[in-house]
């Protein structure tokens, strides 16, 4: 079983996704900090190697973490590359949304190279946030309530859709 975490930087994909693979016993793989822990940091990778470059580790990590299974948290530019799409379809996809107002706290002193700021974020969430509700299973906003209880709303609805296949 994979459960797929996407949504816009900043939404604490890594933060609830680890909390909701704790809860239902699975392995959880964060794509940006595998890419980190095997190529450098991404901000170096971009003023390196360019974002094309990128995209193309980042896809080779996809297809890594999604092939071990679990709970897979993937960077938010990460569902543009069409295979990735595709690879989504027999996963249980999960949205995480947040309103920009906490996003621009969260952005702080961030060293993100898409959404250097709140004006970059809020142009980069415009573009995708089509793409995100098409690939999405489940939408959960991330906004205004802890960690643990939006963990806790993830894995109830996961094991729901676990039961509703042994149906």
């Amino acid at each position: 079983m994979t459960i797929v975490i996407i949504g816009p930087p900043a939404a604490g994909k890594t933060r609830i996704g680890r909390r909701v693979a704790h809860q239902l016993d699975l392995p959880f793989t964060d794509t940006d900090k595998q890419i980190a822990a095997a190529h450098g940091p991404i901000p170096t990778i971009f003023e390196t190697q360019g974002e094309p470059a990128f995209r193309e580790i980042e896809r080779a990590e996809v297809v890594t973490a999604l092939a071990g299974g679990g709970v897979v948290s993937v960077g938010g530019g990460a569902v543009l590359n069409r295979a990735t799409q595709l690879d989504l379809d027999g996963c249980l996809v999960v949205l995480f949304t947040v309103s920009p107002d906490v996003v621009a706290a969260r952005l702080g002193n961030s060293k993100r190279p898409l959404v250097p700021d709140i004006d970059a974020w809020r142009r980069v969430v415009d573009a995708r946030r089509d793409l995100y509700a098409s690939l999405a299973d489940e939408t959960f906003d991330t906004s205004h309530r802890k960690a643990d209880d939006i963990a806790d709303d993830v894995a109830t609805w996961v094991r729901s859709q676990l039961a509703k296949e042994r149906v």
